[in-house]
């Protein structure tokens, strides 16, 4: 398949489109591999959030029941627009080789999830999406530069299970990985403290739980992560779209491509999330 074709618009099709943006990004991208992916082609997204469960007591048979309603609230999700902009020469857009399409939109789809991850763990984003880091979650008050043995996760895991949620994923920087990589199991031991994940031989795993890493710029701070999957949603617009178009750069005899999306984050039960990083105080 050919990225360029004879008609100025050069839209793919939304099958095509989905082939070289949405699953490569999708895979790139950590966000979307530790929280629940929800497509919508809705404006908004709403999330149903239970403050309150309905109350139930025990009751003398015979007696009446006493009615109760769950305080029942809701959480609006509205994607933010992502885009990217790349210019190729017209002869590697006429190529049919699919590895010429395959570059091409794999460079898009990084660029894509680097910037869906910087947003996802950010407190704010301009003109994006609010981030895990601006949510009222829980903390672990441990320097992760410091830590020494699994206690701190085996606390993050404890108070995520207080909340009801599991924790399914840890996420944390690189430079904070190589660290805990080098952690032993005791003093004069070789034996890495982190096991191996069986599923992904160059990913390891805490208590059981995968380690997920992403840049140092996307986490600064070094800090650890632990979410529960069906607690923290990422939300892609359906109207993912990929324009080729010549005139821009008719002179030079260059295209450009141009990929939009529309993602948003949804942290329905906040508490859910914990942070193992210093607490600020």
């Amino acid at each position: 398949m050919a990225l360029y074709t004879n008609n100025a618009e050069g839209i793919l099709t939304p099958e095509q489109v989905g082939a070289l943006v949405v699953q490569p990004v999708e895979a790139a991208s950590v966000a979307t591999q530790v929280s629940t992916v929800v497509p919508t082609a809705s404006p908004d997204f709403r999330i149903p959030i239970v403050n309150a469960d309905a109350t139930a007591a025990w009751t003398p048979e015979g007696s009446d029941i006493t009615p109760s309603d769950p305080d029942v609230d809701e959480l609006v999700v509205t994607p933010k627009k992502l885009a990217a902009l790349t210019i190729i020469s017209t002869e590697l857009a006429n190529d049919s080789s699919p590895a010429a399409t395959e570059l091409v939109g794999a460079s898009i789809a990084r660029d894509l999830a680097r910037k869906i991850d910087a947003a996802y763990f950010a407190a704010t984003t301009t003109n994006g999406p609010a981030g895990i880091a601006g949510t009222n979650h829980q903390v672990v008050n441990q320097d992760p530069a410091a830590i020494a043995d699994l206690d701190p996760f085996a606390e993050a895991i404890s108070l995520a299970a207080n909340e009801g949620a599991t924790v399914t994923a840890f996420v944390t920087s690189s430079t904070t990985a190589l660290q805990l990589a080098k952690l032993k199991t005791g003093t004069g031991s070789n034996q890495p403290l982190l096991q191996p994940d069986a599923t992904q031989p160059t990913r390891r795993q805490v208590a059981g739980v995968p380690l997920h890493v992403v840049p140092d710029a996307v986490i600064p701070g070094g800090d650890i992560y632990a979410v529960d999957t069906a607690r923290v949603f990422v939300v892609i617009r359906q109207d993912v779209d990929l324009r080729v178009d010549e005139s821009r750069y008719f002179e030079s005899d260059r295209i450009g491509i141009r990929a939009t999306m529309r993602v948003g984050f949804g942290f329905p039960h906040e508490q859910a999330v914990v942070r193992i990083g210093n607490d600020g105080s």
